[in-house]
């Protein structure tokens, strides 16, 4: 199983950045093949309409949507702004969502968040749930959240509190193998009755998002 991590924040010192590259050793220690990436790779304008028109997803965009269609599953840190989403990731969400197919239809996504703050983030990462899910993902109910991140790493990145890391590790071991168990009737591999499986599920999820406003 691919998977694809990376911190939705620019900030060079992110305590998402930091908690990402825990999540990422304790996967790959797990025998996953993980995919790490930097936002900075996915820079990309405000979303605007007429840009999307006239010359299509920008290069950034782009670059994430691929990213997205390689993997089977996301590790996805995100900052909580003023009690909500990261506004860089609801922009690339907005503009990966504007690519046919979906790119986000059928993903399993594990959200985490780092945060100063006594509640981690948690109230951000129930707002980043509803673009995703409107989109297709399949988000994982339990959703980590880093309370006074500020103070949770020890000077070689990890996390301070061996309890916090077994409950990382907890719901990371549970988020994988639901991945995987779903890989195997929902992905481009399946076959026999897997594969109708995956056929009948890919369909049922086409359906949901035909709400969805059709590409400009």
């Amino acid at each position: 199983m691919k998977v694809l991590a990376f911190a939705a924040s620019l900030r060079k010192e992110s305590y998402n950045h930091k908690l990402i590259e825990v999540a990422v050793e304790i996967a790959r220690a797990k025998g996953e093949n993980v995919e790490f990436a930097n936002f900075h790779e996915f820079t990309m304008p405000l979303y605007d309409g007429d840009l999307n028109e006239e010359v299509g997803l920008p290069a950034g965009a782009v670059a994430l949507q691929r990213r997205i269609e390689r993997a089977d599953a996301m590790l996805i840190a995100t900052p909580e702004y003023n009690y909500s989403i990261s506004g860089v990731l609801k922009n690339a969400i907005d503009w990966v969502s504007r690519a046919r197919p979906m790119p986000w239809r059928g993903k399993s996504i594990f959200l985490m968040s780092a945060s100063p703050s006594p509640m981690g983030g948690i109230r951000g990462l129930w707002q980043t749930r509803v673009p995703l899910e409107g989109c297709g993902a399949l988000v994982f109910p339990d959703m980590f959240a880093l309370a006074h991140a500020h103070a949770a790493f020890t000077h070689q990145g990890q996390l301070a509190d061996g309890t916090v890391r077994e409950t990382l590790e907890r719901q990371l071991t549970g988020f994988l193998l639901m991945a995987e168990a779903l890989v195997s009737v929902c992905g481009k591999a399946a076959t026999g009755v897997a594969n109708k499986r995956r056929v009948d599920i890919t369909e049922a999820l086409e359906n949901e998002t035909t709400i969805q406003p059709p590409p400009s």
